[in-house]
């Protein structure tokens, strides 16, 4: 098996789709899945098994929930304004594929990014289970006090 990483650097407008170039097998569904994040359109995207389970660890909480209508749900609620990724990597995983990113958008007039991990299984093309780490939503001054945090000699 060979295996393949793609990172994906974009600038693009908050509402473009992203590019991807994975080849392995079920990556429509994984390609879908990142569109449904920067669009903003779990409402509308059938990419689950109709007993998919998120188990997703959160900033202070862990939690699973089952089923392609509350999976969905819950990660519409979580992208619920479109976005662009920072930076993308995808890589193929044996049974799916690996999913690492920075999204990067604007809610009620605020600057906002998170960085998250979906380890997601494919069965028969679709999503069954999305094991996902978010480090949480940071707003615009967050994100300047990690900046000036991140900074040489502080």
């Amino acid at each position: 098996m060979t295996r393949t990483t793609t990172t994906v650097q974009t600038t693009t407008t908050p509402t473009a789709t992203t590019p991807t170039t994975s080849s392995a097998p079920g990556a429509i569904a994984v390609d879908r899945f990142c569109e449904a994040i920067t669009g903003a359109g779990f409402g509308r995207a059938e990419l689950f098994t109709y007993d998919v389970v998120l188990d997703a660890v959160v900033p202070n909480w862990h939690f699973a929930t089952r089923g392609a209508g509350a999976v969905g749900a819950e990660l519409g609620r979580w992208f619920a304004d479109p976005g662009r990724f920072e930076w993308l990597r995808r890589t193929p995983l044996p049974d799916g594929e690996l999913v690492e990113f920075e999204l990067a958008w604007e809610e009620h007039g605020v600057a906002h990014a998170c960085r998250q991990v979906h380890v997601l299984r494919l069965h028969d093309g679709l999503i069954a289970e999305d094991a996902a780490w978010c480090g949480g939503r940071w707003p615009a001054a967050l994100l300047e006090e990690m900046q000036l945090a991140a900074e040489p000699g502080r």
